[in-house]
């Protein structure tokens, strides 16, 4: 029977109870089950090591809960591939951030045929990886192609803006020019009628005489 201690948790026993329960998670066992081995480790109940974990340890290991799922998914992925169940001599242990440990398969746990469909897999992936990026490489290089042609386009377009432009500012000088010239020949015009209506005129008589003609 698990004896109940009444004292606060350690940093070992935080340790503790971080490193058993992530090794849970990757084997795809449950949470219960490694409160269970961490209260008969450090001799407190399974409830206690529940609360203790999901009140305050879980939170310190988020990205190391990430990784141990993640972990999880490709163990289960490798069994449905038909890789052999790895015992405990064939684990590699590796140190981690915050001290965790993962563990990774060695190349003896795996069966012969195992590794060739997995290359083989792994061969297609890269294969259509390399078909994609040729085809989104030709689809760069005819951006590329249309931008150029786009930008000479424009270049030719703001020339010729610039010229009529030019033009417009040339022509509309010289209607400007011709219509003061009009004015003032219109105007000088009217003064001449002006003056021709005031100019007297004068005839002359059977007598000889000049006479005003109104």
């Amino acid at each position: 029977m698990t004896a109940v201690r009444q004292d606060a948790w350690s940093p070992d026993d935080d340790l503790i109870l971080a490193e058993v329960t992530l090794r849970h998670i990757r084997e795809g066992s449950t949470q219960l089950s490694a409160f269970e081995e961490v209260g008969q480790r450090i001799a407190r109940t399974s409830a206690a090591c529940g609360f203790r974990w999901n009140s305050c340890v879980r939170k310190k290991y988020d990205d190391a809960i990430g990784m141990a799922k993640q972990q999880r998914q490709k163990r289960n992925y490798l069994k449905k591939q038909g890789i052999s169940t790895i015992s405990a001599a064939d684990r590699l242990v590796v140190e981690e951030g915050d001290g965790v440990k993962a563990e990774l398969l060695s190349a003896e746990s795996m069966s012969l045929e195992a590794i060739i469909r997995y290359l083989r897999q792994w061969k297609g992936t890269v294969q259509e990886m390399s078909r994609q990026i040729r085809h989104l490489e030709k689809e760069l290089k005819d951006k590329d192609d249309r931008l150029s042609e786009f930008r000479e386009l424009n270049e030719r377009l703001s020339k010729e803006v610039n010229e009529v432009q030019t033009d417009y500012r040339v022509v509309n000088d010289d209607y400007k020019a011709l219509i003061r010239i009009m004015d003032r020949a219109r105007r000088l015009a009217f003064l001449s009628e002006e003056v021709d209506e005031d100019r007297a005129r004068f005839k002359m008589d059977a007598n000889g005489n000049l006479e005003r003609i109104e």
